[in-house]
C-alpha cells in the first residue's frame, strides 16, 4: 500500500503563483523511505499493471533523425518515412495493431519534430477499439495532441470515448478521461457531461479512476459549465471530502471549489466537512517535508474563503482551533532547512492568513496573522517579503487589526528605500497608503514624497495619485495640502495628472483662508529658472484669481506677477498659454495700472496672428474686451470663481479607474466602520467639489470632463448662472444618451440598428455608448470562420452586478467564451465570440446584456455586427472572365437590382473603400465607363463557395446609384444588396 501512496504523488500535480501572479508547476516527487509514513488505506483495489512492447522500428527511425547531419538529410529520411507509412495504410488491408501503432507513432514523432501531418488521423481513432493496453495508449496520445475541437472525427473520438467509460477495466477508463481532460471540448462536455459524474460517485468505482474523473469533470467545467450539471449528485460529490484516499479528496476539493463558485447555495454543506478534513490528524499520515497533506490542506482552506464565517458556534469553534494549529506550527523551528518544507508551510500559513482576513471577524486571529506577517517583512526569501505586504494591505483595512499593522511603519518605510524587486516596493507603497491615517498621515506622505524623487518611472503615476488623495483626505491644515501638492509638481510634474492640480485649485478656490497662502507658494514656486509646465498651469489659474492677495508686498507687485509668468509664456504648449492669457484679462481686473502692458503683449503678432486658432481667438476677444468693455463690466465678467459643489474627489475617481490593486479591493469591499472620505470639510458657506473649468483655464478635454464636471452628480439646484455653471449646462450630457431599458419597434436598443450598420464596411469601432456602459468590437474573418473581441467598459462609479451576455443565433454558429458576473468601476472586459457561417443569412444575431448598476436594471438589445458579406474574400479577374461569369449568372433569381438616392456625396475614393471593406475587389479597367465600379467576390460557408459579381454605377448629376448584384446562389444578391444599399 505504500507503493500506491507514493505513486499517487508521483502523479499529482499543483499549480502555485509567485509574487508577479506567474503560475509556477510544483510536482510531487517520491518520497525518501525515511519520509513515508504508513498508509492505512482499506479502499478499492488498485490499477493493475501494463506492460509495454518494444518498437524497433521507431527506435531505428528516431536513432535515423538524430544521426541527420542536415536539416536536409533530416527531411528526406522524414518524407521517405511518411511515402512508406502511407503506402502502408493504403495498400496493407490487414495491418495488424502493432503495426499501426508503430506508425502512427512514427506520425506523431514526426508532428513533434514540427511537420505537418495530413494522414493517419483514421487508423489513429480505429485503434482506440483495440483491447491492448499500448495500441490504446498510442491512439489516445495521437488523438490528444493532434486533434482539434472542431476536427471531424472528433464524434467517432466522442464514442470510443464513451465505450472506455463504460468498459469494467480501470486502465482503459483512465485512459479515455485523460484524453477528454486534454481535450477538453465543448462537444465532449455536451456528450460526456452525464457520465463522468456517475463515475465520481458510483461506489465500484476505484480511487485512481475517482481521481481522473473530478480532475476530468473540473476542465470540462471550465471549459462548457452550461453542459455539466450535478445538481442530483451535489451531496455525494461533497462527501468525497470524507473519502479515505488523500488523492480522491485532493481532486475533489480543486472541482469543489470550482462548483461553490458557480452555486455556492447547492454545495454549503461542504463548510462543515473542509473544516473537518483540515483538521484531521490523519494527515500526520501524508507528510510532505514534514509538513501534513499541504497541497489539500490550502485547497481546503482556499474553499472556505468562499463563504462567511460558519454560524454553527461547534464548527465555528473547530476551525478557530484549525488556524490557531498552523499559526502555532509557523512559531515552531523548521524541521527540514530544505527549501521545500519551507515553502509547504508558508504555503498552508499563507492560506490560512487569507482565511482569517476573510472572515475579519476574530480581533485575536487577525492581530497575530499581523504580527506573522511582520517576521516575514524581514525575511530573506523575496516572495515572503511580497506576500506579507500584500496580506498586510488587506489587514489594514479592518478595523481590528489597523492599529496593528502601524506598528510596522518603519520596516514598511525601510522596505520601500531598500528593496531591489519593483514588485516588493509597489506592495510597499500600497500598504503605506492603506495603513495612513490621521495620526500617521504627514509622516507617511513626507517618506513617500522623498522616495518619490528616485521611485521607477512604471509606479509614480499611481504614487502621485496616492499622495494626493492621502494629503486630501487626512489634511488638518490646508496650507500644508498646498505645499504636498506643489512638491507633488515639482518633484514628478510629468506624472501629475490634470485631475490633481483641477482638484488643488477647487480647494484653493473653496477656502477663504488658504487663498493668500497659496498664491504667495506658487508665486515662489515660479520663480524657480526650471519650472514644470504644471505649476505654471497652476500658478496662472491661482494669480489670476487671487494675485490681488499678495500685490501689496513689492516684491510680488503686479508688475512683477505679469513679468514672472510672461517669462514662462514662449516655454509651454498651446493650452498652457491659453491659460496664461485667460490669466492677463484677470490682471486687467485685478491691476488697472498694468492694464496698457497686458494689452501690448495681446496686440503682439505673435499672439493676433498665431497659428493656433485658440490662441489667435482668445488674444482678439481679450484686447477688445479690455478695449471696449466699461470697469463695472469688467468686473461683472472676470469676477471671482464662485465655490464649487461639493462631490466625489477625482482624483480618488481615476484611482479607481486604475486596475485595482490589493488596497483597492480591499476598500471596496463593504467596510465595518465608516472610513475617512477623500474630501475636504470646508468653511460653513463654502463648499467642495471635482473642479469645474474655470473662465481662466481651457475646458478640459472630453475624457477628463466626464469625471472633472462630476457629470453623474445633480449639481446645486439654487446657482445662479455664472461662468462655472454655464460650462456645467453645457458638458451635461445626462439623459442624453441612449436609453438602456426602452426598446425601438425593432425590439432593439434605440440607435443600435445605426450603429450596426457602420460596421457593413468596417471591422473594428465602437457598437454602442451611452453614460453607463461602452461595447467596442474588434473583428477577424478568413473563410467560413470569424472571431469577435467585444470589450465592456464600465464608466460609472459603480460596479456592474449581475452582468450578463446572451446571444441569439438562428442562422448561424455562435459560441461565446463566458465573462465575470461583475465588472468594477472604470474596468474594462473581454469577451471572445467564435462565428460559423453555415449557410446563407440575412439576420444578424442579437446580443443582450442585462446588468445591475447602483441599484438599477438595465437591459440592452444589440445586433451583433456579423454580417453575411464578413465572409467574403476578394476576386481578382481579367474582363474576359468577369464578362463571361457576368453572363453565366443570366437567371432571374441570380440577380438583384436597385436603384436608390445617395445617401452621402458621391466621392470615388471613399467609394472604393467601402467596397474593399466589404470584402470585394475593386476590378480596373473592366467597365467601359471608368466612373462605373466592377468588384467581385467569394463568399464561404460550410462546405461550399458562393461567387458574387457587383456592379455599382453612379450618377452624379442626379445624385443617384444603380447597384447590380449576381451571385451563384438565389438568395445571396438580395442579401447583398439589401447591406450595400445603406452605403452609399
Amino acid at each position: 500500500m505504500n507503493f500506491v501512496f507514493v505513486k499517487t504523488l508521483k502523479n499529482s500535480r499543483e499549480s502555485l503563483t509567485d509574487r508577479k501572479g506567474k503560475k509556477i508547476n510544483v510536482f510531487f516527487r517520491a518520497l525518501p523511505r525515511k519520509d513515508q509514513r504508513s498508509c492505512n488505506l482499506t479502499k478499492k483495489a488498485t490499477m493493475p499493471a501494463v506492460k509495454g512492447d518494444n518498437m524497433r522500428g521507431l527506435l531505428v527511425f528516431i536513432s535515423d533523425i538524430r544521426n541527420c547531419k542536415s536539416k536536409e538529410a533530416e527531411i528526406k529520411r522524414i518524407n521517405k518515412e511518411l511515402a512508406n507509412i502511407r503506402s502502408k495504410f493504403k495498400g496493407d488491408k490487414t495491418l495488424d495493431g502493432y503495426h499501426k501503432k508503430k506508425y502512427v507513432c512514427k506520425l506523431l514523432f514526426i508532428f513533434l519534430l514540427g511537420h505537418d501531418i495530413d494522414f493517419g488521423y483514421m487508423e489513429a481513432v480505429n485503434l482506440l477499439s483495440s483491447n491492448r493496453y499500448t495500441e490504446k495508449q498510442i491512439g489516445y496520445l495521437f488523438i490528444s495532441v493532434m486533434i482539434s475541437a472542431n476536427n471531424d472525427l472528433i464524434k467517432l473520438v466522442i464514442k470510443s470515448i464513451k465505450n472506455d467509460l463504460a468498459s469494467p477495466n480501470p486502465v482503459h477508463v483512465n485512459l479515455a478521461l485523460q484524453c477528454t481532460a486534454n481535450i477538453g471540448s465543448k462537444e465532449m462536455a455536451e456528450g460526456l457531461g452525464n457520465e463522468i459524474p456517475k463515475l465520481l460517485v458510483t461506489g465500484e468505482t476505484i480511487d485512481s479512476v475517482k481521481q481522473s474523473a473530478a480532475l476530468t469533470l473540473l476542465r470540462l467545467l471550465r471549459t462548457s459549465p452550461e453542459y455539466i450539471q450535478i445538481g442530483e449528485w451535489s451531496s455525494r460529490v461533497i462527501h468525497l471530502l470524507n473519502d479515505q484516499h488523500l488523492g480522491v479528496v485532493t481532486s475533489a476539493a480543486s472541482l469543489i471549489e470550482a462548483l461553490v463558485k458557480k452555486n455556492p447555495e447547492e454545495y454549503k454543506g461542504c463548510v462543515s466537512l473542509a473544516i473537518v478534513t483540515a483538521s484531521y490528524t490523519d494527515l500526520q499520515d501524508y507528510t510532505y517535508y514534514f509538513v501534513p497533506a499541504p497541497w489539500l490542506s490550502v485547497k481546503l482552506l482556499r474553499l472556505l474563503q468562499n463563504y462567511p464565517p460558519p454560524e454553527d458556534p461547534a464548527v465555528r469553534t473547530r476551525l478557530t482551533e484549525c488556524l490557531e494549529t498552523i499559526l502555532n506550527k509557523a512559531q515552531e523551528p523548521p524541521k527540514s532547512k530544505k527549501i521545500q518544507h519551507g515553502n509547504a508551510k508558508n504555503a498552508v500559513l499563507n492560506e490560512a492568513i487569507n482565511l482569517i482576513i476573510h472572515m475579519d471577524s476574530d480581533p485575536n486571529l487577525l492581530v497575530r496573522a499581523c504580527n506573522q506577517l511582520g517576521q516575514f517583512l524581514q525575511h530573506r526569501e523575496t516572495n515572503l517579503r511580497y506576500l506579507a505586504l500584500e496580506s498586510m494591505c488587506l489587514l489594514a483595512t479592518s478595523e481590528f487589526s489597523h492599529e496593528a499593522v502601524k506598528k510596522h511603519q518603519e520596516t514598511v518605510v525601510n522596505s520601500l528605500k531598500t528593496e531591489r524587486d519593483v514588485s516588493v516596493r509597489q506592495r510597499a507603497v500600497d500598504l503605506l497608503y492603506a495603513m495612513c491615517d490621521k495620526t500617521n498621515a504627514e509622516e507617511i506622505v513626507g517618506e513617500m514624497l522623498e522616495y518619490l524623487e528616485t521611485a521607477d518611472y512604471s509606479i509614480r503615476e499611481e504614487m502621485v495619485l496616492k499622495v494626493a488623495i492621502l494629503a486630501e483626505k487626512y489634511a488638518v491644515d490646508y496650507t500644508w495640502y498646498v505645499d504636498v501638492i506643489l512638491n507633488l509638481i515639482r518633484i514628478s510634474g510629468d506624472y501629475v495628472s490634470e485631475e490633481v492640480w483641477y482638484r488643488v485649485i477647487q480647494i484653493v478656490i473653496n477656502r477663504d483662508d488658504v487663498q493668500g497662502y497659496a498664491a504667495k507658494t506658487v508665486f515662489e514656486a515660479l520663480q524657480a529658472p526650471a519650472c514644470h509646465e504644471n505649476m505654471v498651469k497652476v500658478g496662472g489659474y491661482i494669480l489670476g484669481e487671487f494675485g490681488n492677495l499678495i500685490a501689496g508686498d513689492p516684491r510680488s507687485s503686479p508688475l512683477v506677477q505679469f513679468q514672472l509668468l510672461h517669462s514662462k509664456y514662449h516655454l509651454c504648449g498651446p493650452a498652457t498659454r491659453g491659460l496664461i492669457l485667460s490669466t492677463y484679462i484677470k490682471f486687467v481686473n485685478l491691476f488697472p495700472e498694468i492694464k496698457s502692458t497686458i494689452q501690448d503683449v495681446l496686440k503682439s503678432d505673435n499672439n493676433l496672428r498665431n497659428s493656433d486658432v485658440e490662441l489667435q481667438q482668445r488674444s482678439v476677444e481679450y484686447l477688445q474686451l479690455s478695449t471696449v468693455a466699461s470697469t463695472d463690466v469688467l468686473a461683472t465678467v472676470l469676477e471671482e470663481m464662485p465655490p464649487f459643489p461639493e462631490r466625489e474627489s477625482s482624483i480618488l475617481a481615476k484611482l479607481k479607474k486604475k486596475k485595482p490593486t490589493v488596497t483597492e479591493q480591499a476598500e471596496n469591499k463593504e467596510p465595518k466602520q465608516p472610513m475617512p472620505q477623500a474630501q475636504m470639510s470646508n468653511n460653513v458657506n463654502t463648499h467642495n467639489t471635482p473642479l469645474s473649468v474655470p473662465a481662466a483655464s481651457n475646458p478640459p478635454s472630453a475624457a477628463a470632463s466626464d469625471d472633472l464636471l462630476g457629470l453623474n452628480s445633480p449639481g446645486p439646484s439654487q446657482a445662479a448662472p455664472s461662468a462655472g455653471s454655464f460650462l456645467l449646462d453645457v458638458f451635461d450630457t445626462v439623459g442624453s444618451s441612449p436609453p438602456t431599458n426602452g426598446v425601438d419597434s425593432n425590439g432593439l436598443t434605440p440607435g443600435a440598428e445605426e450603429s450596426f450598420k457602420k460596421f457593413i464596411c468596417k471591422n473594428n469601432g465602437v457598437l454602442f455608448e451611452n453614460d453607463l456602459l461602452q461595447i467596442g468590437v474588434k473583428s477577424e474573418y478568413r473563410q467560413n470562420l470569424g472571431r469577435l473581441g467585444i470589450f465592456y467598459g464600465n464608466k460609472t462609479s459603480f460596479q456592474f452586478s449581475g452582468f450578463s451576455i446572451d446571444t441569439h443565433c438562428s442562422q448561424i454558429t455562435c459560441t461565446p467564451k463566458p465573462v465575470g458576473t461583475t465588472i468594477e468601476s472604470g474596468a474594462q472586459v473581454q469577451q471572445v465570440i467564435n462565428i460559423e457561417c453555415i449557410t446563407e443569412f440575412s439576420d444578424a444575431p442579437l446580443l443582450i446584456i442585462s446588468f445591475m448598476c447602483n441599484g438599477n436594471s438595465h437591459r440592452l438589445n444589440l445586433k451583433l455586427p456579423v454580417m453575411f458579406s464578413k465572409f467574403s474574400e476578394p476576386a481578382e479577374m481579367d474582363s474576359a472572365t468577369f464578362f463571361a461569369r457576368w453572363k453565366g449568372l443570366s437567371q432571374p433569381n441570380q440577380e438583384c437590382q436597385k436603384v436608390f438616392k445617395a445617401k452621402f456625396p458621391i466621392d470615388t475614393e471613399q467609394n472604393k473603400t467601402k467596397m474593399l471593406g466589404f470584402g470585394i475587389s475593386i476590378l480596373e479597367g473592366i467597365d467601359p465607363n471608368p466612373d462605373n465600379y466592377v468588384s467581385a467576390g467569394v463568399i464561404h460557408i460550410k462546405g461550399s463557395q458562393v461567387g458574387c459579381l457587383v456592379r455599382l454605377e453612379p450618377n452624379k448629376n442626379a445624385q443617384m446609384y444603380r447597384l447590380t448584384i449576381r451571385a451563384s446562389k438565389p438568395p445571396v444578391p438580395n442579401i447583398l444588396a439589401d447591406l450595400l444599399e445603406h452605403q452609399f
